[in-house]
């Protein structure tokens, strides 16, 4: 695997390394030993995938709080989408800054995202799968989430007309992030 950092100090990207033959492609999608290495979180007592009917949809942007934020490290298994990443540390110099990066299957791109980021993504092709293996087991009552089209986060979404859940519309604005 290769670590890329990204703009966001704790958010990296990382590529597969593939090894291809005449029957198709193997790579490791997790390796302890490596995340170890670079500092990486290391524990995924949960893991979760998402199937987006139709290109367009946004899923998120969402993070769990303390005393148990989420670490998460996604991938599309299935399609493509844009996902995106908004530092909402109130203490960070980036906070209500954000970043997006295509996941595909095709690809095999991971997205590695540290506590303290909402996470959220805009399905790029109909019938798209996205795995995630979480850092903490989810708790109801710390979740949180940052509404899709905040004016003061300003995410340019690919895809214009999004469809959302009702929960996801709801959701608060960047000056109600603790």
């Amino acid at each position: 695997m290769e670590f890329h950092p990204t703009s966001h100090e704790g958010v990296w990207r990382i590529e597969p390394e593939r090894r291809t033959d005449e029957r198709g492609f193997f790579a490791r999608t997790w390796c302890e030993t490596e995340f170890t290495a670079h500092g990486l979180h290391t524990r995924w007592p949960q893991g979760n995938v998402t199937r987006t009917l139709r290109a367009g949809m946004i899923r998120g942007l969402h993070w769990q709080a303390s005393p148990r934020p989420e670490v998460k490290l996604v991938r599309c298994s299935k399609g493509r989408v844009w996902d995106v990443v908004v530092d909402v540390r109130r203490d960070s110099a980036r906070f209500g800054t954000w970043e997006a990066f295509e996941l595909s299957a095709d690809t095999g791109r991971q997205l590695y995202i540290p506590a303290g980021f909402a996470h959220g993504f805009q399905c790029l092709e109909d019938d798209s799968e996205v795995t995630y293996l979480m850092g903490d087991s989810y708790v109801p009552e710390l979740a949180r989430g940052l509404r899709w089209n905040d004016p003061k986060v300003a995410i340019a979404w690919p895809l214009g007309s999004p469809v959302l859940s009702e929960r996801d519309r709801s959701l608060p604005g960047l000056d109600a992030c603790v």
